[in-house]
């Protein structure tokens, strides 16, 4: 007996020095109980403003949770449209303009949480001399989507510069591929977020010649979208979703050196970069003050829409929940294996 309960003392320790719990049974209309899944995938593609997608997966995976939250890895914005769009994803990292652009176009979607915040940079040559955007009037520049904030924030820094949205060429890329465009000369920069612009960096082809964060303060790129049936059919779910990854967004603010770690494993990116970009000075990107704000996704909004992306009036509050997220987030209790 002794064993026993020594036995239900440890597991019960360990959830909760993992704080990964096992979630109760939900309650089917008739009363009776119904088991939770097992395992749900999430969305992402190999950026750090995704980063919570893969250190979530290892954390439940790892802790014996009640569900594993599968990262399952995209390399381009517009599969990842297609594959919430048609269910083979309920939940997924994609940038928010998008996200609303799904909402317009009748797609039952739900932002729950922000990605991060910062975590992007305008890239260039490096041996270009450009100073500023004049400098690179009639250049191509390659952004995730039209419907990104690279493209808004590029946008914003035109006009304060005195030029027209034409004055670039913009050009939809997929985010792994653009240091190669811009060793081929294909493109003349890329506005995305990490680890691509510190991969220009490091391997000598490019340089930073702005900060996302230097033009429009605690930029958000990308955002936690879940679609409405998950939200309405298994809100336990959601609500462990967001909490997993709030939680994991809070430990890897403090332990950027072992989320490097993590995500080299799921992305199969080199470490030592991950780690330059999470531990430099000053922080490339943050993962903490990730609620959604209605006054944020507006101005979003707005901006899609003066420049004719999106064409409805649609009230941005119904495109966000913040019920599922924890009243305190504290930074999950993950432990690294060798």
């Amino acid at each position: 007996m002794k064993k026993i309960l020594l036995g239900i003392g440890l597991v019960v320790a360990l959830l909760a020095i993992l704080r990964f719990r096992v979630l109760p049974l939900e309650k089917t209309a008739s009363g009776t109980a119904k088991k939770l899944p097992q395992e749900l995938q999430l969305g992402y593609l190999p950026v750090t403003c995704h980063l919570t997608c893969p250190v979530v997966d290892y954390a439940t995976k790892t802790s014996g949770a009640a569900i594993h939250f599968k990262s399952q890895k995209f390399s381009d914005f517009p599969t990842i449209a297609s594959a919430i769009q048609s269910k083979k994803l309920q939940v997924t990292f994609m940038l928010a303009p998008l996200a609303m652009k799904l909402r317009e176009d009748g797609v039952p979607v739900k932002i729950c949480y922000l990605g991060h915040r910062d975590g992007s940079e305008l890239v260039i040559p490096i041996n270009s001399s450009a100073k500023n955007l004049h400098d690179l009037k009639g250049k191509k520049i390659a952004i995730p989507s039209l419907y990104s904030n690279q493209h808004f924030v590029l946008l914003k820094l035109l006009e304060k510069q005195g030029l027209s949205p034409d004055d670039l060429q913009f050009v939809p890329l997929p985010p792994p591929d653009m240091p190669t465009a811009l060793a081929a000369k294909a493109i003349d920069g890329y506005f995305v977020g990490e680890p691509f612009c510190a991969k220009a960096e490091k391997e000598g082809i490019g340089k930073v010649l702005y900060y996302a964060r230097d033009i429009w303060p605690n930029f958000i790129s990308c955002v936690l979208v879940v679609h409405e049936d998950l939200i309405n059919n298994q809100p336990e779910v959601v609500k462990e979703l967001v909490r997993g990854i709030a939680e994991s967004g809070a430990w890897a603010e403090i332990h950027r050196a072992d989320a490097a770690k993590i995500i080299s494993r799921y992305n199969r990116q080199d470490s030592s970069l991950l780690n330059y970009i999470l531990t430099s000075t000053p922080r490339r990107v943050s993962y903490v003050r990730l609620t959604p704000d209605e006054k944020e996704l507006q101005e979003i909004y707005n901006v899609a829409q003066r420049i004719g992306l999106l064409k409805k009036d649609l009230p941005v509050k119904e495109m966000f929940t913040t019920e599922f997220i924890p009243d305190h987030v504290l930074p999950a209790n993950i432990v690294m294996n060798k």
